[in-house]
């Protein structure tokens, strides 16, 4: 018996990185599972690797940045399973910008991304499982930034600590749906997309991931399959009646100090 069995799970954002961790890791856990992007590379080749291991999976070409699309990834899920069971929110744009540099336009980039599209998902995941009355459980990756951030990150910082506040209000609303919405604020992560972060905006080398992990207190960046694990506890039953939690998972400690 897998954790999640025979669940079906969507995870926005899931063709690299942490998202398609977590989607490795429901399958592992027995789910039925699709994943939304907008390349289709990446998507395809991930559901073809999910398939060789004899999972249901399938791949939903989206651009989330349009949240019409980001509603319609939950559709197409229903459409072709029948149901919706769990949702990962788990596409980001870090692209940067100060208080100061930021133009409407990136700030409207960030918010169309890393709030506008899973406050849409949400809705259409939630009238689903509410239409058939059963319960559901919905994560949110957002991010330890969100308790304040780095100066270069003010757009960023605001779509996510929207999307905070969004994930405990969404909670409160369907507790009594039976449907347990939670999120996780990762750290620092060893992901395809940091790496083309640090290289484009700081202008790092092939060395950056060992050169940043030198500097942080457990000697590693956080790791997409091990953040993947503790999601795939809170989307199952096994993390019983919580919900409503934005949880940090980082090795700095808010409000701690040397």
């Amino acid at each position: 018996m897998g954790l999640l069995d025979d669940k079906v799970v969507l995870v926005n954002g899931g063709t690299q990185g942490v998202g398609a961790a977590v989607a490795r890791a429901a399958v592992r856990e027995g789910a039925v599972v699709a994943v939304s992007g907008r390349r289709p590379e990446p998507g395809e080749a991930l559901v073809a690797e999910l398939a060789g291991q004899g999972a249901k999976a399938m791949f939903v070409r989206a651009d989330l940045a349009d949240a019409g699309q980001a509603k319609e990834t939950v559709t197409q899920v229903v459409q072709a399973y029948g149901r919706i069971d769990c949702l990962v929110n788990a596409a980001g744009l870090t692209s940067r910008g100060t208080l100061l540099d930021t133009t409407p336009d990136l700030f409207d980039q960030h918010i169309a991304i890393n709030l506008k599209a899973p406050f849409f998902a949400m809705q259409a995941a939630v009238a689903d499982m509410v239409r058939r009355a059963e319960p559901g459980t919905i994560v949110n990756v957002i991010t330890s930034s969100a308790h304040g951030g780095q100066p270069f990150l003010a757009p960023y910082v605001a779509a996510k600590a929207g999307l905070t506040g969004l994930t405990r209000n969404a909670a409160h609303a369907h507790r009594w749906d039976r449907i347990r919405i939670n999120g996780l604020n990762i750290g620092w992560t060893a992901t395809e997309g940091e790496d083309a972060t640090q290289r484009a905006f700081h202008g790092a080398g092939d060395d950056w991931r060992e050169q940043a992990a030198a500097r942080l207190p457990m000697g590693k960046l956080g790791q997409p399959d091990e953040i993947a694990d503790f999601v795939v506890l809170l989307l199952s039953d096994r993390s019983g009646v919580v919900t409503g939690s934005v949880i940090d998972w980082d090795q700095n400690v808010l409000g701690g100090l040397d």
